[in-house]
Formats: structure tokens, sequence, C-alpha cells
């Protein structure tokens, strides 16, 4: 039967790659590769330079255009944030079932890389589990570094206080309510999760990264009134010279009194 290894690749950097990440690049035959174009070129060029350098001889690269994410007011039937979610997850599952059966042979083994680790806010287990519906080929995921693990090194911090609870969560729900927890890490925002905590006057720490692991990382630290808007400046400048930016961030709440 086919294999699909899941390699979780951190921040795209050779040096943070595991040592079973390294051995699983260097087993796969075909790389699957899908492009979101969002002006993100240099992140393919990373991949592709792990490729490069761990890959066995002989291996494949086939590459694809990914499926475009449509606004929830264009989702068809299901005019949902969810719904329109699920539609792209729909059309990828199919566009990867397509490509391993037609791209990988019979006993043949394929890789897919993953920013981060597949576990943590990432839909590739998801898709293929729903990919597998359609084609037959098992799974094997390989852990990466996080960027919430690379944030906190980066700041040389703890992810929490003693005995705290910190929760995990995304910008998009942020926007909508202040988590109820005394500390909260934050992933996929685009800026607005942040700038409506700050306009809620939220009275806290955070600690934001972006880029992290690459040449263009920064970082802020302080009291999120503070630092707010510089982290919204700074975000947009890094986003207008790179391209693409990828940020995360884990605030704390002042004790109360």
């Amino acid at each position: 039967m086919r294999r699909v290894l899941v390699i979780g690749i951190g921040m795209g950097e050779a040096e943070g790659l595991t040592g079973h990440a390294i051995s699983a690049l260097a087993r796969a035959e075909v790389f699957f590769l899908l492009d979101k174009g969002e002006g993100a070129g240099e992140l393919v060029a990373a991949r592709e330079a792990l490729i490069a350098r761990f890959g066995r001889p002989g291996h494949r690269v086939v590459r694809a255009p990914s499926p475009p994410r449509r606004p929830a007011a264009f989702a068809g039937a299901r005019e949902t944030y969810e719904g329109a979610v699920a539609d792209w997850h729909d059309a990828r599952a199919r566009l990867l079932a397509g490509l391993i059966a037609g791209e990988l042979p019979e006993e043949g083994t394929g890789a897919i890389l993953v920013w981060g680790d597949p576990m943590l806010y990432d839909s590739t287990l998801r898709v293929l589990s729903a990919a597998r519906a359609q084609a037959e080929f098992t799974v094997e995921v390989f852990p990466g570094l996080t960027a919430l693990q690379a944030l906190c090194a980066a700041h040389a911090i703890p992810l929490n206080a003693i005995g705290e609870e910190v929760a995990l969560t995304t910008g998009r729900n942020v926007a909508q309510a202040t988590p109820a927890s005394p500390a909260f890490a934050v992933l996929l925002d685009d800026g607005s999760g942040l700038a409506a905590l700050a306009a809620r006057g939220f009275e806290g720490d955070i600690w934001w990264g972006a880029n992290l692991g690459t040449s263009a990382q920064v970082l802020l630290h302080g009291r999120l009134g503070a630092v707010a808007g510089e982290i919204a400046q700074m975000r947009a400048q890094v986003k207008a010279a790179r391209g693409w930016v990828m940020d995360v961030w884990l605030a704390r709440a002042l004790p109360p009194g």
C-alpha cells in the first residue's frame, strides 16, 4: 500500500529539524507541494531547499496550486466561516487523493512537509483523513518544532506560570471575545485579534513574535496597551518587505488587585 509521510519542519530551518524528520525526508520518493500562491514564494523555496538537501537521490517533487479558500459569503450552501473552511478542506482532499493515486506508485512512499507541527492548527492530517476515503494509503506523522515553542525560546520564557492554565486559541476567537483563561497563546491571527484585545483595554503583558527562526524574525514584549501599536506597525512592515508574515503571541492578564 502507498505511504504518505507528514513531516513537521518547524520554522523551515535545517537546524530545527528533528532527526526523525531528516530520516523521513530521506525515505520519500515523491514530495507533494501545494502552493497557496499568497506571495509566499520564499516559503515554497524553504521547503524545496530542505527536500534538495535531505531527499534521497532520484526523488521527485510534484507541485500543484492549492485550491483557494473562498470567503464565507461565497461558500455556497455553507455560508459560514466553518462551512467555507470545510469546503476548502474537501477541495484539498480531492486534489491530494488524485495526486497520491496518480503520482505515487503502489508500495511507494510520498511526503508532505508541514510548517511547525502537524497537530497544531494545521489541516493536513484532517485533509488526508478525508482523502483516504478516495485513495488507499497509510499515513505516518513526524512532529516538528511549533511556533509557540519558538516564541517562548526566543523570549527566554516558560509558557506557563506556576500551576497556571494556558488556553490555546486563534486570532478569530480573540477578536470575538477575550479568553477567560489568565494566560492564552494565540495563533492564526491576521492582526484583528490583537487589535480587538487592545481596544477592549486588556490589562496584561504580551510576548509577540513574527517569522520566527528566519532572518526576518522580530520580537516585542511589554504591557499590551503600550506596545499594541508598535506590534501592528512592525507586523505590517514585515509583511510588506517579505510578502508574508506568520506571527504568534502569548498574553497574560495582570493578577486581580
